[in-house]
């Protein structure tokens, strides 16, 4: 059985948030629209986003690095939002285990926000329904668009190709095998959820720098060698500023 999913690679993220405008332009107009803000920007702000990158400092001082990490919908293979459903408007498709949202049928009681333990679920503010991640699923079934752009928008914007888009249950697609070969992983995997959506960890590179190739201008610790003085014929960079 076909899964579909996003792999996303936190070793080259920059939390740009490409991903986070792509989805909302697309999906704005597509199915899942309208994304509703009548109030984005105030105290108190009111938005439906599917997709988000959150941002955090790990480690200890001086020795942190910034870590970005976007989450979205997992279309988990057990969706706890989809039983919890009274109506029915939640459910995952068996040709390609995409979770969806029935509008017709939802009516805004929120109990698939409170049991997605990942807090993927939004509602619409307008049209109090509960909205979430498609997967694109109206552009990657669009047989009008070249194949290569048949791909989530969030995929396509992504401009360090920190996202990827593929069936996680074919061994030899390129998502299973980076799954494989880089241990990618699911987020929280002990709720049982069994998301479909994997990340690939950051890999730590270690930088070595030599006492002879970094120099500060400043120097403010005198703990560096100082700079040469140049030659009486030659000018010196107050000179060279003066001009």
């Amino acid at each position: 059985m076909t899964q579909l999913a996003l792999i996303i690679d936190l070793n080259v993220c920059v939390g740009c948030s490409a991903c986070v405008t792509s989805c909302k332009e697309w999906n704005t107009s597509g199915l899942a629209g309208p994304m509703t803000d009548r109030n984005p920007y105030d105290a108190d702000p009111t938005g439906t986003f599917f997709n988000r990158v959150q941002t955090f400092e790990v480690g200890a001082y001086p020795h942190t690095e910034t870590v970005h990490f976007p989450k979205s919908c997992l279309h988990c293979e057990e969706p706890p939002c989809v039983p919890v459903c009274p109506t029915g408007a939640s459910y995952k498709r068996p040709e390609d285990g995409i979770v969806l949202v029935d509008y017709d049928k939802c009516i805004g009681c929120k109990y698939c926000s409170w049991a997605c333990p990942y807090g993927a679920r939004e509602i619409d503010e307008q049209q109090k329904v509960m909205k979430k991640c498609t997967l694109c699923v109206d552009r990657i079934y669009d047989e009008s668009l070249p194949e290569r752009e048949r791909k989530p928008s969030c995929v396509l914007a992504c401009p360090t190709n920190a996202r990827l888009f593929g069936d996680v249950h074919d061994p030899e697609s390129e998502v299973s095998v980076l799954i494989r070969e880089e241990g990618g992983y699911q987020l929280m995997p002990e709720w049982g959820t069994k998301p479909a959506n994997h990340y690939l960890p950051r890999r730590k590179t270690r930088l070595r720098i030599h006492d002879d190739e970094l120099v500060r201008v400043d120097n403010p610790l005198k703990k560096e060698a100082p700079r040469p003085r140049p030659a009486l014929d030659e000018p010196s960079l107050d000179d060279v500023t003066s001009w």
